[in-house]
């Protein structure tokens, strides 16, 4: 797996979300940490901290059933969900086959009204049921286009995790850490 903690390169920036990643990792649905927001600028780390998750709690608890998925796919999944009649089989998806659940890329949930009530309920239904949701996204939530006031609100109640730009010695650390990976020498 590439996608773990301890290929993660962490710098300043991440400091924060890293610890707050690894802490739901060891403790999934724990209070203060229902949802977990990632936060920030395209290309930082987001999509590694969600699958760390996953793939250490699949280590740990490995009869905890993981679902990742992009907020694209939720959508395209709700949408025909919907349009075929089949709302009990998306429900039992992504509700009660699922104990951990990873959304990326949830900035793109604010464009239907029908799909964001579905993901409302189901980040609900996980909090309510002390099973953990860990969301991603490229901003805020009070920055999503469109995102409804009470999922705003739900995006909002757990722990924001905001990554912010690497400074110059963490993007040379991650650059010298890529490199011996590939077994490239690079002179200072």
């Amino acid at each position: 797996h590439e996608y773990v903690f301890s290929t993660f390169v962490v710098g300043r920036n991440t400091e924060f979300s890293h610890a707050a990643s690894y802490n739901v990792a060891q403790n999934p649905g724990a209070d203060g940490y229902n949802p977990l927001f990632i936060c920030g600028p395209v290309g930082m780390g987001k999509t590694h901290l969600l699958h760390a998750v996953g793939n250490q709690i699949r280590q740990n608890l490995p009869d905890l059933r993981i679902n990742y998925v992009s907020a694209e796919r939720f959508l395209n999944e709700c949408v025909s969900s919907i349009r075929r009649q089949e709302m009990d089989k998306f429900r039992q998806k992504f509700r009660d086959n699922c104990d951990i659940l990873l959304v990326d890329d949830v900035q793109m949930i604010g464009k239907t009204e029908a799909v964001q009530e579905e993901f409302f309920h189901t980040i609900n239904t996980f909090i309510e049921r002390k099973k953990q949701v860990v969301i991603a996204a490229d901003r805020m939530p009070k920055d999503i286009l469109g995102l409804a006031d009470r999922n705003r609100s739900r995006l909002e109640w757990g722990l924001i995790a905001d990554i912010s730009m690497p400074d110059v010695e963490t993007r040379v650390a991650i650059l010298r850490y890529k490199a011996e990976r590939m077994g490239l020498r690079l002179s200072d």
